[in-house]
């Protein structure tokens, strides 16, 4: 697997297409669904979830098999496709569907290539506003997943905390200057709010004001 430039991507109220009904589009469909976007289903049959998720109106569910024309966004009624996923039970059919989105420059996920294809989706766990994300190379999907948990476990409340305070801070700052985050640690910011020292602890950020970027 050739090295990756990671990124977060904005997919909310946006269109995205999922190929395939089964257990790995419904996984790839709730990633989707965690993030806001509108997502397009077409599958002869799905797992009950989507189904349910259809008839909850989470999901448009086309009951039939992929069409060619089916990447060509406005046959189904949207303006283009953000992201797109092949997630047949089909192996090639998943690798054609692939070349063919890379062809109208939609970034695509190719669900039955270890690498992803063009577009590789890690294991991710969230926290606030705290996104962790862990990607193996086209590894077993559950050595990912293993290693974000090992990484989640020195994600504790009071990072969470010392970030929401952070905020509290700079929106405070007249000069919009950022509190030093390395320095703000270093004085013992975190073990104040683990001990239930708020106040205390915004003082120590407010301390460390500084116009780094860090």
């Amino acid at each position: 697997m050739s090295a990756r430039y990671p990124v977060l991507l904005d997919l909310a109220d946006r269109d995205c297409l999922v190929l395939g009904g089964g257990k790995l589009a419904e996984r790839k469909f709730r990633g989707l669904l965690g993030v806001g976007a509108r997502v397009t289903v077409i599958a002869p049959t799905t797992t009950d979830r989507l189904a349910q998720g259809a008839a909850d109106g989470a999901l448009r569910w086309e009951r039939r098999p992929y069409r060619v024309e089916d990447l060509e966004p406005r046959t189904l009624g949207a303006d283009r496709w953000w992201f797109v996923v092949a997630a047949t039970d089909d192996t090639e059919l998943n690798a054609t569907i692939a070349t063919r989105a890379e062809a109208t420059g939609v970034w695509v996920n190719d669900a039955s290539a270890s690498d992803g294809g063009a577009v590789s989706v890690p294991a991710v766990e969230r926290r606030g506003p705290v996104t962790l994300s862990v990607s193996t190379g086209g590894s077993h999907h559950g050595a990912a997943a293993w290693l974000r948990d090992l990484a989640a476990e020195a994600i504790g409340p009071e990072h969470l905390t010392a970030l929401a305070l952070v905020d509290e801070v700079r929106a405070g700052s007249a000069s919009g200057a950022r509190p030093d985050w390395r320095q703000a640690v270093d004085s013992g910011m975190l073990d104040l709010i683990r001990e239930g020292h708020l106040a205390e602890a915004k003082e120590r950020l407010q301390a460390c004001l500084s116009s780094s970027s860090d």
